[in-house]
């Protein structure tokens, strides 16, 4: 790693799979276990469609502890299914083998770690891992894209790709949560923290690595990760934690800083759980639409984004009830605005915690983020104990971290602790900073290595912001400097587009980052003049994507075509 051209592979998986089926089968059993089995003859292998027969042989791989770079008592190989070709245009996707893997943790009370793992015919010799998002608990689609990926390009897996993804530790369950990403239980178990906080990605890495090369014969010649939100956080900590296991890393609205995060969302909890602090929906809408109006226009063109984020001077007073007004559709009350304000302005932490952060910068709501997005919004439902599952995703998301990070008390009130001032709990939340704050700006290992960085994120995300996200790579830019920063990495904000395109969203980003990555990585072609489009159904309008700090202004000609941009700071 990092590699300078990309083998392709010759082998179908049902060629390469049948190739390697004898040792598989017959090599890998434990020292425990008995009796040896014997691998199918070739005659046998033959007598049968070989994709099936060769796919159905990987059940029972053994993966050896020693070949995990992290402590383990070793995986195997629970069930695979050979999948038939499906879809056409962006949709296709070529016939594979899925595997299901089960990585065992060290502690017997600690959950295995649950992978997939997706071999194509036709294995273009690249991978792909996928992050997760939220608190995990479910193993990712291996048929999915890129975050932010575009809506008329073919999928990784589709691209021939073999791709794999796990559910970073833990299994979630519906009944304890009805959204799974919400389920926190497993930070009841030091091991199983550890995994979600980052060392299942390791694990898994390496267990992909094994079965693909026993599979085809090879390792893979390029390595890639994707991931957005909680799989952001988990990009960026595989480029700092092992630089050299992944060629590229693309990085979407990352949650990085995780822990100081989840103490944002305690802070968010207490003011809108106040008396009458909470908006409804239409007064959250309300004001979505004053910002919008008294913004949008600033950059040279009215089309429902407002491209200057930190240009946006809106005043939040403007929202408040006149003299004989009762708050509701057009006006809000005192204590719902300094709420508001509270969510939108910079938090600083009042102590010290091991991992260094100092506070959060707020949510741009008083400039582009809608508080009413479904599930990722605020809710629609005030915060209370017990909590709601109407309430924000970020206040349940506290609401979980207090329960089975911090306490372990699944009975305590989310409440209990005040995020400003949290008492004995002090020393606990600093810990869980050191182990959930993914802050090592020094990325110099990663480019030593070859590593190339694509770091995007939307400029209206509600739940993780994008300032903190530029306060990161401004910390990068400053341990390796300007310039050797742009020579492995580029951060782009999309004017418009929220939390991972969830609907309705202004802009819905439609990028094709993972060919910009494979240009990079591969043949040495850095990203420029890059254009991402509206993937809004019926949108049809491209803009041209800017690197940070710049955004982009409207100059002349047609309103949805990037060619009448240009980035400007």
């Amino acid at each position: 790693m990092p590699h300078t051209r990309l083998v392709r592979s010759s082998l179908t998986v049902g060629s390469a799979l049948a190739l390697a089926a004898a040792a598989l089968v017959a090599g890998q059993a434990p020292a425990t276990a008995a009796p040896t089995t014997v691998a199918p003859t070739t005659a046998a292998l033959a007598a049968a469609p070989a994709a099936t027969v060769a796919c159905s042989s990987l059940v029972g791989l053994k993966i050896p502890a020693h070949r995990i770079g992290l402590p383990t008592t070793g995986a195997e190989v629970t069930a695979a299914t050979s999948m038939p070709a499906s879809g056409t245009g962006p949709t296709a996707i070529p016939a594979y083998c899925r595997a299901d893997i089960a990585i065992h943790p060290v502690d017997p009370a600690a959950p295995d770690i649950r992978m997939g793992l997706a071999l194509p015919e036709g294995w273009n010799g690249r991978t792909m891992m996928f992050g997760g998002g939220g608190y995990n608990g479910t193993v990712p689609n291996l048929a999915q894209n890129v975050p932010f990926g575009p809506v008329d390009q073919r999928t990784p897996l589709g691209r021939g790709y073999a791709t794999y993804a796990s559910d970073s530790g833990h299994q979630a369950d519906t009944t304890r949560h009805p959204i799974a990403s919400l389920d926190g239980w497993f930070g009841q178990n030091d091991e199983a923290l550890r995994n979600f906080s980052g060392d299942a990605l390791k694990k898994v890495h390496d267990t992909a690595r094994f079965v693909i090369t026993k599979a085809f014969g090879r390792g893979p010649a390029t390595t890639y990760f994707a991931g957005g939100s909680t799989g952001g956080r988990e990009a960026l900590a595989v480029a700092q934690r092992w630089p050299r296991d992944f060629d590229g890393v693309i990085s979407a609205y990352p949650a990085w800083n995780a822990a100081t995060l989840d103490l944002f969302f305690g802070r968010i909890t207490h003011e809108f759980a106040k008396p009458g602090a909470f908006p409804s929906k239409v007064q959250q809408d309300l004001v979505a639409q004053r910002v919008l109006a008294a913004c949008d226009g600033d950059d040279g063109l009215e089309d429902g984004v407002i491209s200057d984020e930190a240009g946006c001077d809106f005043d939040p007073e403007t929202l408040l009830c006149g003299e004989g007004e009762t708050p509701g559709a057009t006006c809000l009350a005192r204590e719902q605005v300094d709420a508001i304000v509270a969510a939108d302005g910079s938090w600083r932490l009042p102590y010290r915690v091991a991992s260094g952060e100092r506070g959060y910068p707020g949510f741009p709501l008083l400039s582009g983020a809608r508080m009413s997005t479904p599930i990722l919004g605020f809710g629609t439902t005030a915060p209370a104990d017990p909590m709601p599952v109407t309430a924000g995703y970020g206040m349940q998301f506290w609401n979980q971290w207090v329960k089975y990070f911090i306490t372990r008390d699944p009975q305590i009130s989310p409440f209990a602790i005040d995020p400003a001032d949290p008492g004995e709990w002090q020393r606990r939340i600093s810990e869980l900073t050191a182990l959930q704050d993914v802050n090592d700006a020094d990325l110099r290992p990663f480019a030593r290595a070859g590593g190339r960085l694509i770091l995007i994120h939307g400029a209206a995300d509600e739940l993780v912001s994008h300032r903190s996200t530029i306060d990161y790579y401004q910390r990068v830019q400053r341990v390796m400097g300007k310039r050797a920063t742009e020579e492995f990495s580029r951060f782009y904000l999309v004017p418009g587009a929220n939390h991972a395109n969830f609907a309705p969203v202004a802009y819905s980003a439609s990028y094709d980052s993972l060919t910009a990555l494979e240009g990079w990585a591969e043949r040495g072609v850095a990203p420029e003049n890059q254009v991402v489009a509206d993937g809004n159904a019926g949108a049809g309008r491209t803009r041209p994507l800017c690197a940070w700090p710049t955004w982009p202004a409207y100059v002349a000609g047609p309103a949805s075509e990037a060619s009448s941009f240009r980035c400007e700071m």
